[in-house]
């Protein structure tokens, strides 16, 4: 256990949204957002969208994320709009190296708050969080080579195309497919 990333906040507040930690009871409006978002889902993020099958089974899912943060393996935040009090999306910081240190990223935003730039704000408040409280060095976003919304999204929030995975992912329909990477290190984000 890293004991200096004990006490890190598990609530960030940007101007439209409360980004928190998923906390016990939170599984049915998790399930409740994959169901609302399952065409955005069943193709790269199939897994969660397996394991989600009903509010049960959400909550299973938060308490898996909630043994994650505190094992230090992995941390996800809800993105909840200020104004309604909803879960909008999720943010998941995931795959943690700690001996570089570096970790991965991946989100959702429910289709119904997209191009608002409201995973924007955020991202960008996960990233600090990532450099300043977990002292990450690096984040990595892996996404769809016809993900240009994703790909735009962490292009405005610093990150540069790395390469790419070649053959590395297998769509629903059978066919393997190319991703694309993207990286972020501290060093960048300070000079940005």
């Amino acid at each position: 256990m890293r004991k200096e990333i004990l006490d890190i906040d598990t609530a960030l507040i940007t101007p439209r949204t409360v980004v928190r930690r998923f906390r016990e009871n939170d599984g049915k409006v998790v399930y409740d957002l994959i169901q609302n978002n399952i065409s955005k889902l069943e193709d790269f993020h199939k897994r969660t969208v397996h394991n989600v099958t009903s509010p049960e089974l959400g909550e299973i899912y938060v308490r898996k994320k909630l043994s994650n943060w505190l094992l230090q393996t992995g941390y996800t935040f809800g993105v909840w709009d200020k104004q309604s009090a909803e879960l909008i999306g999720f943010i998941n910081i995931f795959d943690i190296n700690w001996d570089l240190p570096e970790g991965h990223l991946e989100f959702l935003l429910d289709h119904r708050f997209t191009g608002q730039g409201i995973m924007t704000e955020a991202l960008f408040s996960i990233i600090r969080f990532s450099f300043n409280q977990l002292t990450l060095e690096k984040l990595y976003f892996t996404t769809l080579m016809d993900d240009y919304a994703g790909q735009r999204l962490v292009r405005k929030c610093s990150f540069r195309r790395e390469g790419d995975l070649r053959g590395a992912f297998r769509r629903n329909t059978g066919e393997i497919i190319d991703l694309m990477l993207f990286g972020l290190t501290r060093s960048e984000l300070e000079k940005a």
